[in-house]
């Protein structure tokens, strides 16, 4: 778990190196995706096979999170990742994916730190409030640039028919994939919130936990 936890805290690290180094070269922010696109793939895909390992965690008790929530998250992020991002060309440029990129991202690389040094028994304070503290800006960053990218996606998803079956056919089976995308849409409104509130109520405990700790001190 330790190896594991240090590979997935440096494969967000590679993102965001090349997040960094794109933008240099170019002096702007416009359609940096291009330069993380392969990583991005690779790595968030291979999120499918983390979802099992911290159902695994979770059960250990080394992970203090809803396992349905952070599913959640995983599907969602594989999801924009190939379903609206990869498939819809026209959203690439659109500047509500770096949004979503960049607060996966440094989400990630926090969480991930938050995980080995714990596991080393050796957690730094300042990766414990930034665990708990910085989501509050960087969840609904994140959750604005994948509804906007969405959005974005649903014109070209209705002109195209993009993974739309229409009747008649011989399986006597329809499916709309732009009325399915509004249907994703609206499914944050329930489930975010979940989220978001359970990371604030983790907050309160977790932080007040340390401060009366260092106070005994």
């Amino acid at each position: 778990l330790l190896i594991l936890g240090f590979l997935l805290s440096f494969r967000w690290l590679v993102i965001a190196v090349g997040l960094v180094r794109a933008y240099l070269a170019k002096g702007s922010y416009h359609s940096l995706y291009y330069s993380i696109e392969k990583p991005l793939k690779f790595f968030q895909t291979g999120a499918l096979l983390e979802e099992y390992l911290l159902i695994a965690k979770y059960l250990t008790g080394i992970v203090p999170s809803s396992v349905v929530l952070t599913a959640f998250q995983v599907m969602s992020r594989v999801f924009l990742t190939w379903a609206v991002t990869h498939s819809v060309k026209e959203v690439q440029t659109e500047d509500s994916v770096l949004l979503f990129v960049v607060a996966w991202t440094i989400t990630e690389i926090i969480r991930y730190s938050f995980y080995t040094f714990s596991l080393l028994n050796h957690l730094p304070y300042l990766i414990k409030w930034a665990r708990y503290t910085l989501f509050i800006v960087l969840y609904p960053m994140g959750v604005s640039g994948e509804l906007l990218t969405i959005y974005a996606a649903l014109p070209f998803v209705r002109q195209s028919g993009l993974y739309s079956i229409s009747l008649p056919n011989k399986y006597n089976f329809s499916f709309d994939y732009y009325t399915f995308l509004i249907l994703v849409m609206i499914s944050y409104i329930p489930i975010f919130p979940q989220l978001y509130f359970h990371m604030l109520h983790q907050r309160r405990k977790v932080l007040s936990h340390t401060e009366e700790h260092r106070k005994s001190e």
